[in-house]
């Protein structure tokens, strides 16, 4: 893979978990999920770089500052902060 060798071309140690282990890693898992299902299967992008980058932007103020999320009461991550100051 692309990835593995540019690491390895760093001396980057990788360590892989095996796909999908939640009781490994739940929490990134979930937030994997949720960027595959919101992001990746409904983004029409060549996946080149710099387009990927600029959809990418776009999503994270999706993400970020429109979208609330549950865990959060049903708030968007900027809104959160601001209700317990």
């Amino acid at each position: 893979m692309p990835f593995e060798r540019a690491c390895q071309r760093r001396n980057i140690k990788l360590f892989v978990l095996p796909p999908c282990p939640p009781k490994l890693n739940g929490h990134v898992e979930r937030a994997q999920r949720t960027h595959s299902e919101e992001f990746y299967e409904v983004t029409d992008t060549s996946f080149e770089l710099p387009e990927l980058n600029r959809a990418l932007l776009k999503r994270e103020v999706v993400y970020d500052a429109i979208r609330p999320s549950q865990v959060l009461g049903y708030l968007t991550p900027l809104e959160y902060p601001e209700q317990h100051r």
